[in-house]
């Protein structure tokens, strides 16, 4: 019997337009329309073509819409927080069986702020907290 190699996490691939509409809704801290998101995305985009990704968006569990009139406002499923998270667990995943040394690369990768954040979350963790 092998190891099963399904990844734990299965957090979507975002490309730069969903990435864009993603952060247009992070930073939006309400509910978007369609038009709303066209407007705060710069680039000579379609209605549509916006109207596609927020679609493809929900079909990845990445946006929620809620019905306003005829139409839908759309809201991130996490925070960007979480996202985040979450493809930094697949990277792991995708890691192989040694996840341990791929935290290690990544620690010694980062710069001294960001260090400074991991011990204190580690820290915090620690302490239950």
């Amino acid at each position: 019997m092998g190891r099963d190699s399904t990844p734990k996490h299965s957090t979507p691939r975002l490309g730069d337009l969903e990435r864009a509409v993603m952060n247009v809704l992070w930073d939006a801290h309400a509910a978007l329309s369609v038009r709303d998101v066209l407007d705060a995305l710069d680039g000579d985009l379609a209605y549509t073509t916006v109207m596609t990704v927020l679609d493809r968006l929900g079909g990845k569990d990445m946006v929620v819409r809620e019905r306003d009139g005829r139409a839908y406002r759309y809201l991130p499923a996490h925070t960007r927080e979480e996202a985040t998270a979450e493809v930094l667990n697949a990277a792991l995943d995708e890691a192989g069986g040694d996840r341990t040394s791929a935290l290690v690369h990544f620690a010694r990768s980062v710069d001294a702020d960001d260090a400074a954040a991991l011990r204190a979350a580690l820290e915090e963790i620690e302490r239950g907290t």
